[in-house]
């Protein structure tokens, strides 16, 4: 890590973050709440109070009449008053939907009432309902999954008794890949319905194939396609329709679910290959909100990062990460590209994966956007061109028939090629399962903190491009095993964290050929930043409870960079120029960063600079690769054309089906998988 160790430059340092903050007005890190946000004073002497209609929302009303019905999701911070029940109970409002264990309400209203609405104090923010989609080498031997199946002292680590969650488009439920091969029967152990379509298989054919990337059972030639967690149990909740499209209401009725049901079925994972333009602030999302008390109730949250990385003509873009991948408690996932191979040496990030940082705002009473800019994805993981189970007669393979794999001519052993940060995110789902099982004790942040701490830095790519790095499942795996069972919200900072010595920092995989070796990251991404030390796993940091963020360690404010245990002196922080973090959250030891690094290929913190952390804390112009990022207008924003599709006006349009069909990989190798055919009998060798 480049440290800056002049006072002059650690001067020059602050003062530009002071500037950004005094000019532009007071940004948010992924470790200012809400509440603290709202309390920021401004240029104007008084309060900034953040509206509390969407943009888009109130974009929309602008070109409608007053009368024109439009659907909204409304969030609310305390129990409805007599007066809004009143409103809510006329004026044309009709209640689509109650989530009741996320304090939300799925409305249909004419758009005069819903500036009326934002004037009630128990109402948090009203915005659309908009539409969600889909975001479109052996996985299991390249991420380290095959070297896992034996670490269990009962049998294989498998996740055996661990509940995921596929929040898609359904899950054809016969496919051969979701039978428990210790009794038959199958692993689908919930099957619900969000559309309304009443049917629960999959039409579209995304879940299923996702599903399978988590936890297929492998028994299809000879265990070649097994997903990562191959006897986990499956809860099927579908909130896309037969083409593929949803809505925030759909979702938010099955996290409504999940916030009920969980703990039933023991549901520890969910996986959201899905998502939407992320335009309101994490702050404000309900998507976001929603994802957050999933996670505070110790489940992890996997998202796809999307898949907007390029433009049709290959230019990079950045700030494009999805919600609610753009929520800091949810574990964001870019994909890798494995170019086909077990090895790792030759993996790149795919080029249509999107990049951080989050732009998602909130708008205050005079008008200026605050900005996110959190480092997103946290980890990548190989999306390029995957193959796993295939529902029958699928809409994405009658729209492209070469994405049948020709594995079988069986209905249920067949798989498909898709690629995409969908096909990503539930091989991170999977592991989390494998983590669980390994240790049932682990909180959602510190098994983000050990997937990203063992993650291996793929060289030449930034933060924004990779996060921590792509996924290695045997070295999370082994770090997991040793992690104290007795942590808990009352355990000291900086308590001894594992059982034992922490193994060496670098994993083996056997690869043709020979051994393939590589460094982990060690470090983790906080926010608007990165930590790095041995402390990060030797000893127990606060951000690793429940109802925290990771970034919750590094304080901004007024434009000053708080240190632990260092002098703060006439605005002038005096220390040896690195970002160090509260010392209420981090215990010695761990150094936060100051800068975005190109990777050198070795660990987080080494590298060339990209762009400094100070960047981030202004609402200016973020400049990066070449690409111009400014006050929320992204190169491309509204309009990506690719190979005649048009993705814009706020609606993705075909996003995982023009990653399936190659339109956003030019550019990338053509290689998949190898396909190896199956013999019809089921492989339990696994």
């Amino acid at each position: 890590m480049t440290k800056v160790t002049s006072m002059h430059k650690t001067k020059r340092f602050l003062v530009l973050a002071l500037l950004a903050s005094l000019t532009l007005g007071p940004t948010l890190s992924s470790g200012l709440m809400a509440a603290q946000a709202k309390s920021k004073g401004s240029s104007h002497g008084k309060a900034q109070q953040p509206i509390k209609v969407a943009s888009d929302l109130s974009n929309l009303l602008s070109n409608k009449s007053g009368e024109a019905l439009v659907k909204v999701i409304l969030q609310l911070n305390q129990k409805p008053s007599g007066q809004l029940n009143a409103l809510l109970s006329a004026n044309g409002v009709k209640i689509r939907k109650h989530f009741n264990n996320l304090n939300s309400l799925a409305l249909e209203l004419p758009g005069r009432v819903v500036d009326a609405l934002s004037n009630f104090s128990e109402v948090s923010f009203v915005s659309l309902d908009s539409e969600v989609r889909t975001l479109g080498g052996h996985v299991a031997h390249t991420t380290g999954a095959d070297n896992v199946r034996s670490m269990a002292t009962d049998g294989a680590l498998d996740g055996d008794g661990i509940g995921i969650a596929i929040v898609d488009s359904g899950i054809y439920g016969e496919h051969t890949s979701f039978i428990d091969t210790t009794n038959g029967q199958s692993r689908i152990v919930v099957n619900r319905d969000f559309t309304g379509e009443g049917r629960t298989d999959d039409p579209y054919g995304h879940g299923t194939h996702v599903a399978a990337a988590a936890a297929g059972n492998g028994v299809v030639a000879r265990g070649e396609y097994i997903g990562i967690a191959p006897r986990a149990k499956i809860i099927n909740l579908r909130v896309l329709n037969s083409k593929g499209i949803g809505s925030v209401s759909n979702v938010l009725g099955a996290f409504d679910w999940l916030m009920a049901n969980a703990s039933t079925y023991n549901v520890r994972v969910v996986n959201l290959s899905i998502g939407m333009p992320a335009i309101n602030s994490y702050l404000y999302d309900p998507l976001c909100n929603a994802a957050r008390m999933l996670v505070d109730r110790g489940i992890v949250v996997v998202a796809a990062a999307g898949n907007n990385g390029k433009t049709s003509d290959g230019q990079k873009i950045y700030g494009q990460i999805h919600s609610p991948g753009n929520e800091p408690s949810v574990m964001t996932v870019g994909a890798v590209d494995t170019r086909g191979t077990d090895q790792r040496g030759d993996d790149t990030i795919a080029t249509y994966s999107s990049r951080g940082p989050t732009r998602s705002f909130w708008t205050d009473n005079y008008g200026i956007n605050h900005y996110d800019n959190l480092i997103k994805p946290e980890i990548s993981a190989p999306g390029n061109k995957t193959i796993f189970a295939q529902a029958p007669n699928n809409y994405l393979l009658s729209q492209n028939p070469s994405l049948d794999a020709g594995v079988s001519n069986s209905q249920t052993r067949r798989q498909m090629i898709l690629s995409g940060t969908s096909m990503a995110a539930p091989l991170v789902a999977g592991t989390a399962a494998l983590l669980f099982e390994a240790n049932p004790t682990l909180t959602p942040n510190l098994m983000k903190s050990l997937l990203m701490y063992t993650a291996q830095q793929l060289p030449n790519y930034n933060m924004f491009e990779q996060g921590a790095g792509e996924l290695n499942i045997d070295g999370a795996t082994r770090l997991a095993r040793l992690v104290s069972t007795t942590i808990d919200s009352s355990t000291e900072l900086g308590a001894p964290l594992l059982t034992g010595p922490a193994p060496a920092p670098q994993t083996s995989i056997t690869v043709p050929g020979g051994v393939f070796t590589f460094q982990w990251s060690q470090g983790i991404i906080v926010g608007q930043t990165y930590a790095t030390g041995t402390a990060l796993i030797n000893q127990y940091q606060r951000v690793y409870a429940k109802g925290v963020l990771l970034g919750d360690g590094v304080l901004l404010g007024d434009g000053v960079l708080i240190s632990d245990g260092v002098l703060v002196s006439d605005g002038v922080l005096v220390s040896d120029g690195v970002l160090v973090s509260d010392s209420t959250m981090f215990s010695t030891g761990v150094i936060v960063g100051e800068s975005i690094l190109i990777s050198n290929g070795t660990m987080i913190g080494a590298g060339q600079l990209f762009c400094s952390i100070s960047d981030l804390l202004g609402n200016g112009v973020l400049v990066g690769d070449g690409v111009l990022v400014g006050d929320g207008v992204l190169v491309g924003d509204g309009v990506l054309v690719g190979d005649g599709v048009l993705v814009g006006d706020g609606v993705l349009v075909g996003d995982a089906l023009l990653v399936a069909f190659n339109a956003l990989t030019n550019g990338d190798p053509t290689t998949s998988m190898a396909i190896v055919p199956d013999d019809y009998t089921d492989y339990l060798g696994y």
